[in-house]
């Protein structure tokens, strides 16, 4: 079988002007001109969760590294359980608003099965092929969900190596798909047994273990650098823009003079609308500065079509707020005279 993606992978969003405008430079900043004090309230870190870590300790780790810079809150996205390696996505203050969105796409995982039998591999690549799809999974004893089946799809499964009863494959997951449960249901359709041995995930979302992932001595390392040797080379590469993480996600650029109002967590009306890409009525929205700062999440009211037909109305209704009031003027209605 062909090495299929996660579904948001690749995503190209068409780009539709409704006004030509531009955005003053006194307010705002482009994402990646921010300095590291700017950076910080609305960052992102992609960490490689370390081996025998509890996903909350590895956090508050990270936490007190970043605290010296004002971090007073970090998030994530995606429990990885102490064993387990790989991409645990960290939202720093505001960021955390938004950090959930994440959890829109599917996740990847590599991992290491070992039977408790050999079994013929034909069967064996047959099980597999059987268990992609649309699966019914009942999360394990110890999980921190209702115990009840649930209907999951498995993107992708491949194996990519067998050695005697241990085998070795990547598999694309909706999110909630537990990788553990998986393994031993196979092994119960084999009618041998299996056990998970190993797994690190290696994507979310749209993120992979390319786009600055670092580890915890990595942002200590960075730390050491902004500390003692006032350089912030290092700092400005581990640390990210939230911008950049739910970049998948439809956008609504909006002008300078209604962001303030945005940020008040007033709706996005039509008259406010500069650009955007092609989205339907109820999907969830970036809604970004003409800088391409993320101003906060909101539902489309009416689909990117209906904008450009229509002059008034409501386009996107708000939900959450990122961006602090006051970043951009507030609106001046026009006086004619």
């Amino acid at each position: 079988m062909a090495d299929r993606e996660l579904p948001l992978y690749g995503i190209k969003h068409e780009l539709i002007t409704v006004v030509e405008e531009t955005t003053d430079d006194l307010y705002g900043t482009y994402p990646e001109k921010r300095t590291i004090a700017d950076k910080t309230d609305v960052g992102f870190v992609l960490l490689d969760k370390p081996v025998n870590t509890r996903s909350k300790t590895a956090v508050i780790i990270a936490k007190e590294l970043l605290s010296v810079l004002g971090v007073k809150k970090v998030g994530y996205s995606g429990t990885l359980d102490p064993g387990v390696t790989g991409l645990l996505p960290l939202a720093l203050n505001s960021a955390n608003k938004a950090i959930s969105v994440l959890l829109i796409g599917g996740k990847e995982y590599v991992a290491v099965m070992h039977l408790h039998k050999e079994v013929n591999e034909k069967d064996l690549r047959k099980v597999f092929s059987e268990f992609t799809g649309k699966i019914s999974q009942l999360p394990p004893v110890r999980s921190n969900v209702k115990r009840e089946y649930r209907e999951r799809e498995i993107y992708y499964s491949n194996i990519l190596e067998i050695d005697g009863r241990d085998v070795l494959f990547r598999a694309g997951v909706e999110s909630g798909t537990y990788i553990r449960k998986l393994i031993h249901d196979m092994g119960e359709k084999l009618g041998v047994g299996a056990n998970m041995s190993e797994l690190r995930r290696t994507k979310v979302s749209t993120l992979t273990e390319k786009d600055h992932l670092v580890t915890l001595q990595d942002l200590e390392d960075a730390m050491y650098y902004h500390e003692k040797e006032k350089d912030d080379g290092f700092l400005n590469y581990c640390i990210g823009s939230i911008e950049g993480a739910i970049d998948f996600l439809p956008k609504v650029f909006v002008s300078d003079s209604a962001v303030d109002t945005i940020c008040h967590g007033s709706p996005l009306a039509v008259p406010g609308v500069s650009k955007m890409n092609k989205f339907n009525a109820g999907e969830l929205i970036f809604m970004s500065t003409l800088k391409g700062e993320l101003i906060g999440l909101g539902r489309s009211v009416l689909s990117s079509d209906e904008i450009v037909r229509g002059k008034k109305g409501i386009a996107v209704k708000t939900d959450s707020i990122v961006m602090k009031t006051g970043t951009y003027p507030k609106y001046q209605k026009r006086i004619i005279s």
